[in-house]
């Protein structure tokens, strides 16, 4: 999943007869081109410490409940020695999330969800710490409001963010059953407004956006639960990672640093679940999904690093990323089981799709000689499965994904797209321990493997193995520090996120960190290697 280091570029450079203007940021695109869906997700350390899905339920979307903070799932979790992240509570039916009379049988709660102390919940809502839905009266508002300002040192050193997030969610009822919740969220960044640094794409693409969050009804019928609309799916089991979560769409115009709740798209779709005692089934169907927010040419987190700052109008040689067509046969649809046996929650699923983030293909330019790079989107097919154990005070999880139908860049070899087919196998393994003093530690090992040919010349390389550790402790009731370390070992570079959060009044907080890239300049790391940045984020939960 992360990139290893590409040391051939003759055979691209020998070949190339593009403009001058952009020769040597073509160059730098023949090493570092984005080209497949890295699995790797890593936001906030905080979001580590919070279960990236409950079986059933998407409210637990962003990892933490809309309208939570990351630090109140922590600090309630640590209360307990014995409670750990993703210890939950398997509800029998959605309806039995909601507290409402069960519409088919169900089961024994089995534990306590992350942050319990083993209380039963009273409501999905209830679940992720974030206020129920109302099953009578008025509807409920709730919401944030989010400002981070991020100052990047790399060279050369410019203020990169100055974002204000406005996020406000509507739930309520519908009569007897049928139970409904909208939310939208504002975000203004006067940077992209004033800044001189970036391209004039980059400022209209980032200084104002209007999202739609998760927007959905919920209903039961004929022992099934089922909702309709925008909604986060989430299947992964591993603390932090986007290894088994294929469904979600993401913002990654700021790479894999925000929250969970900022860097996830919900996805438009009819889900259908089934629960029988301890086992649970899932269909899920997108007609129209969508796809992952990658920028524009030249800003921070563009997947091709480039000069910085970029010329204006240089972008020419990237096209616009080309959508598949609006048609049903174009849809995303899968299936999802999980059972608990023996102790173990495991769960298989599949799931046939458009790849989320696109791939770099080649295509001759209208001026003869020259070329373009057009991002697109693999029609893929995935198989997969989750586990999560509690061993004692130690909660274990994994996942494992297959992937075909995707295709990667290559800097040799030279086909006629600039692509080659693979087949890919990635897993990861980890364990989150409970430490003396309200501390915590999470470990995880993880690698990716191709197939269907030589993985030599693919750019970046992802083949090989990394590791994640994340620690946080307690100063007080109100003082937080972690850091969070990402580490691959095949050239892939590596991330390092240190951070203290001050909780200094109710829902309120305030948090000072940086985020630190090491590595070569083709690793998935390492090419933003000049994107080094300090921040401050302060933000209000209502």
């Amino acid at each position: 999943m992360m990139p290893r280091c590409v040391k051939r570029h003759s055979g691209w450079r020998a070949r190339m007869t593009v403009r001058p203007a952009v020769t040597a940021m073509c160059v730098a695109l023949a090493s570092t081109i984005a080209h497949a869906e890295h699995p790797f997700g890593a936001t906030s350390p905080q979001d580590f410490w919070t279960s990236s899905r409950a079986t059933g339920s998407s409210d637990a979307a962003s990892g933490i409940a809309e309208g939570q903070t990351a630090g109140t799932t922590l600090r309630t979790a640590q209360a307990d020695p014995k409670s750990a992240p993703g210890r939950r509570t398997e509800p029998s039916s959605r309806s039995g999330l909601f507290d409402a009379p069960e519409t088919s049988s169900g089961a024994e709660s089995k534990g306590a969800p992350a942050g319990r102390s083993g209380a039963e919940p009273s409501s999905r809502s209830a679940l992720f710490g974030a206020p129920d839905a109302p099953t009578s009266g008025a509807p409920r508002l709730s919401g944030f409001v989010d400002v981070l300002a991020a100052y990047t040192f790399g060279d050369p050193g410019h203020w990169s963010r100055g974002v204000g997030r406005l996020q406000l969610m509507g739930q309520g009822t519908f009569g007897e059953g049928v139970k409904w919740k909208v939310s939208g969220r504002v975000d203004a960044d006067p940077v992209y407004f004033s800044s001189n640094f970036y391209p004039n794409e980059v400022k209209r693409d980032q200084r104002i956006d209007v999202f739609h969050r998760e927007t959905y009804l919920d209903f039961s019928a004929a022992g099934w639960d089922f909702r309709l609309g925008a909604q986060h799916i989430i299947w992964g089991e591993v603390v932090g990672l986007f290894f088994a979560d294929v469904v979600s769409a993401r913002d990654q115009r700021e790479f894999i640093l925000p929250s969970f709740d900022i860097i996830r798209i919900p996805q438009w779709a009819a889900r259908a679940e089934y629960f029988k005692d301890d086992s649970h089934l899932e269909l899920i169907w997108i007609p129209v999904p969508l796809f992952d927010k990658i920028g524009k040419p030249g800003s921070d987190f563009y997947p091709v690093p480039l000069q910085a700052p970029f010329p204006q109008g240089a972008s020419a040689v990237f096209e616009d990323p080309q959508r598949p067509t609006r048609d049903l046969n174009n849809s995303n649809y899968g299936v999802r089981a999980n059972s608990l046996i023996a102790g173990w929650d495991v769960a298989a699923f599949y799931y046939r799709s458009f790849a989320t983030l696109p791939t770099f293909y080649r295509r001759p330019s209208t001026t003869p000689g020259e070329f373009v790079f057009a991002p697109r989107h693999d029609r893929i097919w995935q198989i997969g499965g989750t586990f999560t154990k509690d061993l004692g005070s130690i909660v274990a999880r994994g996942e494992a994904v297959y992937t075909k139908g995707q295709n990667f860049a290559v800097n040799t070899g030279f086909p006629a797209d600039g692509v080659v087919s693979r087949e890919t196998l990635d897993w990861i393994i980890g364990i989150d321990y409970p430490l003396p003093s309200e501390s915590r530690i999470n470990l995880q090992v993880f690698r990716r493997t191709y197939f269907g040919g030589d993985d030599d010349n693919i750019v970046p390389h992802a083949a090989g193995s990394g590791v994640t550790a994340l620690f946080s402790t307690k100063l007080s009731d109100r003082l937080e520090p972690s850091i969070l370390w990402i580490q691959h070992f095949d050239g892939g570079g590596g991330l390092v996120r240190p951070k203290v959060t001050w909780s200094f009044m109710k829902n309120v907080s305030l948090g000072f960190g940086a985020d630190i890239f090491r590595g070569s300049r083709d690793g998935y790391f390492g090419r933003f290697n000049n994107r080094d940045r300090v921040y401050t984020e302060l933000r209000y939960d209502f």
